[in-house]
């Protein structure tokens, strides 16, 4: 398997990298919630796909916030979250506690960051 090659902006200078990040889907009610452990992102939705979306579309919200305000290397190392320069392409192994009617999702997280790990 072939990785993706790091991307860089000489412009901006910026690099794009990968993320791993843990999404968490629940029944509440009636309503799907959906949470992103790392990121401390959550949403819900009427349906689990709905969630799914509105989730996507909040962490892709806080990672721009997070760039924005230059505070993307420090908040990565703060919670732990691992940067990437290319596509993880090997199996990646969690372990996480799930409760029953739950469901766990990693999700391989591509963006745009002005550090370099």
């Amino acid at each position: 398997m072939k990785a993706e090659a790091v991307m860089s902006d000489a412009n901006t200078g910026r690099m794009e990298g990968y993320i791993v990040l843990i999404n968490r889907f629940y029944r509440e009610g009636r309503k799907w919630v959906a949470l992103c452990e790392e990121l401390g992102t959550s949403t819900f939705g009427r349906t689990l796909t709905e969630a799914d979306e509105r989730l996507q579309e909040a962490i892709l919200c806080h990672l721009d916030t997070l760039e924005d305000v230059g505070e993307q290397e420090r908040f990565f190392k703060d919670h732990k979250i691992q940067f990437h320069r290319t596509r993880p392409t090997q199996e990646i192994q969690i372990r996480i506690s799930a409760d029953s009617g739950e469901f766990i999702r990693p999700r391989i997280q591509r963006i745009p960051t002005r550090f370099t790990c």
